[in-house]
């Protein structure tokens, strides 16, 4: 898959494509739908499909401040749309003077004259341009002078997440901050997963018998609520089942919040400085202070075997 950043990146003799736009964040169960379409469609008219997003999200830049949680960075992003069989992933840097593009200038610069598209995919409540004031009528009109066609795919998929509301980012947000991961497993369609570098913490949790890794998470990760999690651990490939603590280690008056997981039953583990993930299958309690440390201790063992069981259980190929 081509990775471009910036319509100067998009080769010039890029032909004619099948492109869809969107911020994308999470490449949820909805938003699968719609790639999945693009890509679909781009096969059958034999051109490649593109995904057009944004770096960093527009809200920033028309509301700064009010960048919401990311619920996966861009590389992991491409990564998702690559298995979704995406040949090419676009992101325009979103700037102010971007945001002032009226609709019409929005789509001669990007999908006419850079990605000549000959067919466009969105969801019905698809807005670009100027305040947002393009939607997917004015997509459609302005599809008829420039040679492409527009389909508009439902991207609203329900389940038991959220109480049965319409699967978005917004709502898998709001559950992975209410630490309920297994609603936004349902929406994602896989675990949520957070990424970072491995640092040296107080190493507590190496004194106590339950070596962590320390995740310096990237900015505006989507952190779940304080508690003690079953998922696992992702390092160059390899996934460990893992008992994961996110807080602010309220046994050692700990200020700040951190994201920490032990790889079980693995020994000599040195991960110091490396990538790695943090995929959250489920919440198994919420963060205490114990009367002692031995009560810890017992707490601890006790996660470790909770957590062990929930990972046993879950099949990871559905």
């Amino acid at each position: 898959m081509q990775r471009w950043r910036g319509l100067e990146d998009i080769p010039q003799d890029w032909g004619r494509s099948v492109v869809t736009i969107g911020s994308y964040d999470g490449v949820h169960r909805g938003h699968q739908l719609i790639i999945g379409r693009a890509v679909e469609r781009a096969r059958e008219l034999g051109v490649p499909s593109v995904v057009v997003t944004f770096d960093p999200h527009p809200s920033e830049v028309v509301r700064p401040g009010s960048h919401p949680p990311l619920l996966a960075p861009h590389h992991r992003r491409a990564e998702l749309m690559a298995e979704l069989g995406v040949d090419a992933v676009l992101i325009l840097p979103f700037t102010a003077e971007f945001s002032k593009l009226s609709p019409a200038d929005f789509i001669v610069k990007v999908l006419v004259d850079k990605l000549h598209a000959k067919a466009v995919i969105e969801g019905p409540n698809f807005r670009f341009g100027h305040k947002a004031a393009g939607n997917v009528a004015l997509l459609t009109e302005l599809g008829a002078t420039y040679d492409y066609t527009v389909e508009v795919i439902d991207l609203f998929v329900t389940g038991e997440a959220g109480g049965g509301q319409p699967f978005s980012s917004t709502l898998t947000r709001r559950l992975v901050s209410e630490g309920d991961v297994a609603g936004a497993a349902e929406i994602l369609g896989r675990p949520h997963r957070v990424e970072g570098i491995v640092v040296r913490g107080a190493q507590r949790g190496r004194e106590l018998g339950f070596p962590t890794a320390n995740v310096e998470t990237l900015p505006h990760t989507a952190i779940p609520a304080d508690g003690v999690y079953a998922g696992w651990l992702e390092v160059a490939g390899e996934s460990m089942p893992a008992a994961i603590s996110v807080g602010t280690n309220p046994q050692f008056d700990g200020t700040e919040r951190t994201v920490e997981a032990y790889a079980i039953d693995r020994v000599g583990l040195d991960l110091y400085g490396l990538h790695v993930a943090v995929d959250f299958l489920a919440y198994v309690r919420g963060m205490l202070k114990f009367d002692s440390i031995d009560d810890l201790l017992v707490a601890m063992a006790g996660d470790v075997k909770r957590c062990s069981e929930l990972i046993a259980a879950y099949d990871r190929t559905h």
